[in-house]
């Protein structure tokens, strides 16, 4: 029989878009079997790729801008408007603006990191006509918890003797005040939906700054002053609009910018599969696949928090596929993973190596591990046929 395999990986961060992860998988397959079908369904959630994904599967139109980067420096940037809507609906992911790719290794500091230029790229939607905004959050490189945006689109955060606050969110500590009365007014006539992981929150011990502060470069001092800025910043929003941001469920997405779209901006946070499954073809796909392959840069006890695999893993159980999932590395508590969907799990990696080895032969990697787990699958298959497997 033909083998029908559904492709369905996320992008491994600073390395493989999840375009570019699928073709790799697909080279794969087809080297162990040939004749196998293979279908493709690039995986976001929110992060790298959402505007470029959306704007391909409906048609859309995609806009370059120049922003201001989480470092405070000028760059390069994109936001889309869907196709084939009833009003022009923009789509923006706050990874083109802020994301931890535009964040050198070596100076990665989440104090002191911004989302301004996630603001100036709300500020272009709108200038371009935009009456909704489809807001992706994921692969942040900040931790100021919105502020900047917020900044970028006139809200004034004040310190105690009214001065405005330096970006960053280790200056949060000395908020005192917010002055929304220089709030861009076309906020009030525009509808914000943003893609949150809606796990993460912004405050206490599985807050923001302590989940996530590390990845960005945070040091454990650091890790509790931005800690203790969000409590700081949670309670000025609570003053400023009587809105609980600190427990909400997705206020703590990309360094808390979250929580300001909802308690800010006057958007909704929605789990970004909601969002995301409106216009990716996924369960259909998955009906048609005898197995599904999925993919992401680190596998373990958080995927199944909010991530690529555990969902495509999830959506292929209730149907009944199997499901292989590839990762760059394997981490503590992978096996919960079993509990959600994914029968297999492989790293890419067969060697130790450095990190910037590793991100650079990701593409030649992904291939041979993808043809090495379809190879395993031909053995069972031919044992199947033989009466020989269990």
């Amino acid at each position: 029989m033909t083998l029908t395999i559904l492709v369905a990986p996320s992008g491994f961060k600073e390395s493989l878009s999840a375009e570019e992860a699928a073709d790799c998988i697909e080279k794969g397959v087809l080297r162990a079997c040939p004749q196998a079908k293979v279908l493709k369904v690039p995986m976001v959630d929110g992060g790298e790729g959402f505007t470029k994904a959306l704007v391909a599967v409906t048609g859309g139109t995609l806009h370059e801008c120049v922003v201001t980067g989480p470092l405070g420096l000028p760059v390069l940037s994109h936001f889309g408007f869907l196709g084939g809507q009833d009003e022009p609906v923009a789509i923006i992911e706050m990874a083109a603006a802020a994301g931890l790719r535009l964040v050198p290794r070596d100076r990665r500091n989440p104090r002191i990191t911004t989302s301004y230029g996630v603001g100036e790229l709300v500020r272009a939607a709108l200038d371009a006509g935009a009456r909704r905004i489809l807001l992706g959050c994921g692969d942040s490189g900040i931790n100021d918890g919105g502020a900047g945006m917020a900044q970028a689109l006139g809200i004034a955060l004040l310190d105690k003797d009214g001065r405005p606050l330096p970006p960053g969110g280790g200056a949060l500590g000395q908020l005192a005040r917010i002055d929304l009365s220089s709030r861009d007014p076309r906020l009030a006539d525009v509808r914000i939906d943003a893609a949150v992981n809606w796990h993460n929150v912004l405050l206490g011990e599985r807050g923001v700054a302590r989940v996530f502060g590390p990845q960005k470069g945070a040091t454990p001092e650091q890790v509790e002053l931005l800690a203790h800025a969000m409590e700081t910043y949670a309670e000025a929003i609570h003053r400023a609009t009587g809105i609980d941001v600190g427990s909400a469920p997705g206020a703590g997405a990309s360094g808390g910018l979250g929580a300001a779209v909802l308690g800010l901006l006057g958007g909704k946070l929605h789990p970004r599969y909601d969002i995301v499954m409106q216009y990716l073809d996924l369960d259909s796909m998955i009906a048609r696949a005898d197995l599904v392959i999925t993919a992401e840069g680190s596998l373990d006890g958080q995927t199944p928090f909010g991530k690529v695999p555990a969902e495509v893993g999830h959506r292929a159980k209730e149907a009944g596929r199997p499901v292989i999932a590839l990762a760059g590395t394997i981490g503590k508590g992978v096996t919960l993973n079993f509990e959600h969907g994914i029968d297999a799990f492989a790293s890419i990696l067969k060697a130790p190596c450095s990190l910037d080895d590793a991100i650079s032969a990701a593409p030649k990697l992904l291939v041979r591990a993808a043809e090495d787990a379809v190879r395993m699958v031909r053995v069972g298959m031919l044992l199947t046929e033989r009466g020989l497997a269990a």
